[in-house]
């Protein structure tokens, strides 16, 4: 038996769902345990390119997948994925959803589009899918779960309430449009029969699971440094992608978790506003952004691109637990005659090696670089002893500054593009307390 969570150790799109489809030819079920559909991940397989928002990865192996109770769900997204896989040959027999989910409603995402709006210069960078709307509802005891969705009477007079108030907000906060509640009831019901025979006691499936033995993967969306409390707040999501966040939002113990991988590219990402210490301006940071495909799954905004900081991976496992780290996109960045990493901060002339927890300090920090040879674009190797020299210097460089092994490398968009250093799935590995070399 064992357990796993995939966590993202930087700002999001750091490739967690290839490194979810990957491993999950060898789980036996796939969590997704927060986020809602503001998160995507692509899949290739073969000549063909998946992209997703809900339903986790482990579907294209037809393995048991689950949808849980930390995540807030649009059903609308929901049967439109489930009518894309249908039309792609793929069954989602296996899928099950939390009842204890939140759902998604029109008044969410126009309220999310309005209050982006409103802010202005101002604005988190949002996905305007009424993520964070949907959020607030839960914590403010107003939100509707799924199971209270899928009860006719009970929707019927929740969704009148909330339509009500949300109505009067609409009106005297923006000067909006309210909603119609027929036509929204009406919607959703619809909505409502495609999604019943999905939902379940989707904690006790989760350790039922577990209990016989089986490999159960963890699959967390956006990253680290969007965690609401953990996060660069406010430019964070609404939800919490840290492994933490998968004992809340599946509805297991942390003592049932034996290990955490980080995944990590091989330079950094992040989408919206906020500070950002290593991104690059010019021309390398288009250059990256061009190789690598660095547009937003969802949104399809351009990715602010910048170099491999390592202080967040560091942060990211402190606050995570990470005992392994996949490492993404090495391809992207062959061809290059220089790499560099940034290994700590500088400010007010003072070297920072931990993750300043403040905004404001964090602005005011500039990266320190350690620099290293490029590698020349290189064919498809067996091992990683087959990657160019320079290449490995890169990773060692990256495990050591890190305090943390590889597991994986991607090479590429393909699942075959893969190598396997470490079983992630075997035994839980001893901890690692050495310093690291700044």
């Amino acid at each position: 038996m064992s357990t796993l969570v995939v966590v993202g150790a930087q700002w999001g799109d750091e490739g967690k769902g290839k490194v979810t489809d990957y491993l999950s030819a060898r789980a036996d079920m796939v969590v997704r345990y927060q986020g809602g559909n503001n998160a995507g991940h692509t899949v290739v397989v073969g000549d063909r390119e998946y992209r997703m928002r809900l339903i986790p990865s482990g579907i294209f192996h037809d393995k048991a997948c689950v949808i849980g109770n930390g995540v807030v769900l649009d059903p609308a997204v929901l049967v439109q994925e489930l009518d894309y896989l249908a039309e792609q040959g793929i069954s989602t027999q296996h899928l099950r959803v939390s009842g204890a989910a939140h759902i998604i409603l029109p008044y969410h995402i126009r309220l999310d589009e309005l209050d982006e709006d409103r802010r202005g210069t101002l604005r988190l960078g949002t996905t305007r899918r009424g993520i964070g709307p949907a959020y607030a509802d839960k914590s403010a005891r107003i939100g509707i779960r799924v199971s209270e969705y899928l009860n006719r009477a009970v929707f019927a007079e929740k969704l009148r309430r909330n339509l009500e108030e949300k109505n009067r907000a609409l009106a005297a906060l923006y000067g909006a449009p309210g909603f119609d509640y027929d036509v929204v009831f009406s919607q959703y019901q619809a909505y409502a029969e495609r999604v019943r025979p999905l939902v379940a006691d989707t904690s006790l499936l989760i350790n039922q699971a577990i209990d016989r033995g089986e490999n159960v993967l963890f699959e967390g969306a956006q990253g680290t440094l969007l965690d609401l409390d953990h996060g660069t707040y406010p430019y964070v999501t609404s939800s919490h992608p840290v492994a933490g966040g998968a004992c809340i939002g599946a509805g297991v113990g942390p003592t049932r978790i034996d290990r955490v991988l980080g995944t990590v590219k091989a330079y950094t990402t992040r989408v919206g506003d906020g500070p950002f210490p290593s991104e690059l301006a010019g021309a390398e940071g288009d250059w990256i952004r061009e190789r690598g495909r660095e547009y937003g799954t969802v949104t399809g905004r351009p990715r602010r691109c910048g170099w491999l900081d390592t202080t967040i991976v560091r942060y990211a496992a402190r606050v995570s637990g990470l005992t392994h780290l996949a490492l993404t996109r090495l391809d992207t960045l062959a061809g290059l005659e220089r790499v560099r990493i940034c290994v700590a901060y500088r400010r007010d002339g003072d070297i920072i090696t931990d993750f300043p927890q403040e905004l404001e300090s964090l602005e005011a920090c500039e990266p320190v670089y350690v620099d290293l040879p490029g590698w020349p674009p290189f064919k498809e190797p067996d091992s990683s002893a087959d990657l160019p020299g320079e290449a490995r210097r890169y990773l060692e460089e990256i495990e050591e500054r890190c305090r943390l092994p590889l597991a994986l490398i991607s090479l590429g968009r393909e699942r075959g593009q893969t190598l396997a250093i470490t079983d992630v799935f075997g035994d839980p590995p001893a901890c690692r307390n050495q310093a690291a070399r700044i």
